[in-house]
């Protein structure tokens, strides 16, 4: 065998590993495109689920504000007294510093 046909089948060789190895990436490739797709499905499907959530919190959250009676609006007011007793707190703190 000369050197010549000896440089030929190692080149050859070399390229048949190269085929091999970009098959195999490639392969690689499109399963991790594959998983990508589930996982954007996925937060879709989440993004949808926390929306409804949220607005059926808010429906909730009004539905308490209309429910509220005589004795739950004296109870309301004097939290928002205590929260704003607190803000106040907050803010001397905040303007000491």
């Amino acid at each position: 065998m000369s050197v010549y046909e000896k440089t030929i089948n190692t080149f050859a060789t070399r390229v048949r590993q190269m085929i091999l190895q970009y098959q195999e990436l490639k392969k690689e490739n499109d399963e991790l495109y594959s998983l990508v797709d589930e996982r954007d499905a996925q937060i879709k499907k989440l993004k949808a689920q926390l929306a409804q959530a949220q607005h059926d919190y808010d429906s909730l959250k009004m539905a308490k504000m209309v429910e509220i009676s005589e004795g739950d609006m004296e109870g309301a007011q004097k939290r928002i007294s205590k929260l704003i007793r607190d803000i106040n707190k907050c803010i001397t703190l905040l303007s000491e510093k």
